[in-house]
């Protein structure tokens, strides 16, 4: 792939994250996997040693279990906030299943029904339109970030098989607006008449629309970033096992069919047992990850690949998460007498 560096001495490439340091253009790294491979640790990990090569550097989660704050044992939320320790280093939490009722619809009064009819159709039109809650949530967040002005913007996306769902948002908003549109032009005269051009809770249809459109324009215009290699790039997170090795093929063939640039690929928990060990269960299991580590290798020969080991404790806090970043960029090499 035309990003990643290759080591001069051989056609392997080389081990690390560190061919996405050295591409100051990147603007939005998408860090995902299934649950439980660690994905988090990767993307905090990723987000420190980039904060040393950038001037500014923002990290997203919208996995709804938001393990951010666990990670840094520092509460976030919506807003983006400077991480402990760090000067241009922030992070927020979103839930990407934001309510669209809340935008468009409201609870209309009980003692009028136009009002009532009108919010049913609201909260019909959010249901009949697959993805627009997420939409509208994750363009809202869009909007924010595009108004900051951070270097970089790395994405902890949440564990399914949906990751990239947003790039269909801009055609969903699209129907949205048409819908809209059509519900506006068949009732707006009556509901002019019978309540003053108001939708229930005080919303007005015009305002909406126009949030609507300026929404849709936000993604459209990210989208185009997303798809550009120059600009975008996701970090494939995996553990030496026939189903997280399934979905990362799956989650790579995802990314390819949305034109998203993927070179990188982090296999964690690997295990070194000492020679000789007599452990059972670590020399079967370490047999067991050779076999999905040589398929990794044979299978993304054109990517980045990163072996990470088990580490005999959990990565939590500033401290550990640094230590651990280190080995994103430096190869790890097993300690003596490992196999």
């Amino acid at each position: 792939m035309s990003h990643a560096i290759i080591d001069a001495d051989s056609d392997v490439l080389e081990p690390t994250l560190q061919s996405i340091l050295d591409q100051r253009s990147l603007r939005w790294i998408f860090v995902g996997g299934k649950g439980g491979v660690g994905k988090t640790t990767t993307s905090c990990s990723l987000a420190i040693q980039l904060a040393r090569v950038r001037r500014s550097v923002l990290l997203i989660s919208t996995d709804p279990a938001h393990n951010l704050s666990d990670a840094f044992s520092q509460k976030f939320g919506k807003e983006a906030r400077l991480i402990e320790g760090f000067t241009n280093l922030s992070a927020m939490e979103i839930d990407p299943n934001g309510s669209i009722q809340e935008l468009l619809a409201g609870q209309a009064d009980d003692g009028n029904e136009a009002a009532a009819g009108m919010g049913g159709m609201m909260q019909d039109l959010a249901f009949a339109i697959p993805g627009i809650d997420e939409a509208m949530s994750f363009a809202e967040v869009l909007k924010q970030v595009k108004s900051l002005s951070y270097e970089t913007i790395i994405f902890d996306t949440a564990p399914t098989g949906h990751t990239l769902r947003f790039l269909q948002f801009p055609s969903v908003l699209e129907k949205a607006l048409a819908k809209i549109s059509q519900l506006s032009t068949q009732f707006g005269p009556m509901l002019n008449g019978i309540m003053g051009g108001q939708l229930p809770n005080g919303a007005n249809l015009p305002e909406m629309m126009e949030k609507l459109e300026s929404l849709r324009e936000t993604i459209a215009e990210v989208n185009t970033q997303f798809k550009d290699p120059d600009l975008t790039t996701f970090v494939c997170v995996c553990i030496p096992e026939f189903l997280s090795l399934y979905e990362t093929e799956r989650m790579i063939q995802e990314l390819a069919g949305y034109s998203i640039d993927t070179h990188c690929i982090v296999v964690n928990q690997l295990l070194f047992p000492k020679k000789g060990s007599e452990c059972e269960q670590c020399n079967a299991r370490r047999k067991m990850q050779r076999k999905y580590l040589e398929q990794i290798e044979e299978l993304y020969d054109e990517f980045n690949v990163v072996k990470m080991p088990l580490l005999v404790e959990e990565v939590r806090g500033k401290e550990k998460l640094e230590k651990f970043s280190e080995m994103l960029v430096k190869p790890f090499v097993p300690p003596q007498g490992a196999e």
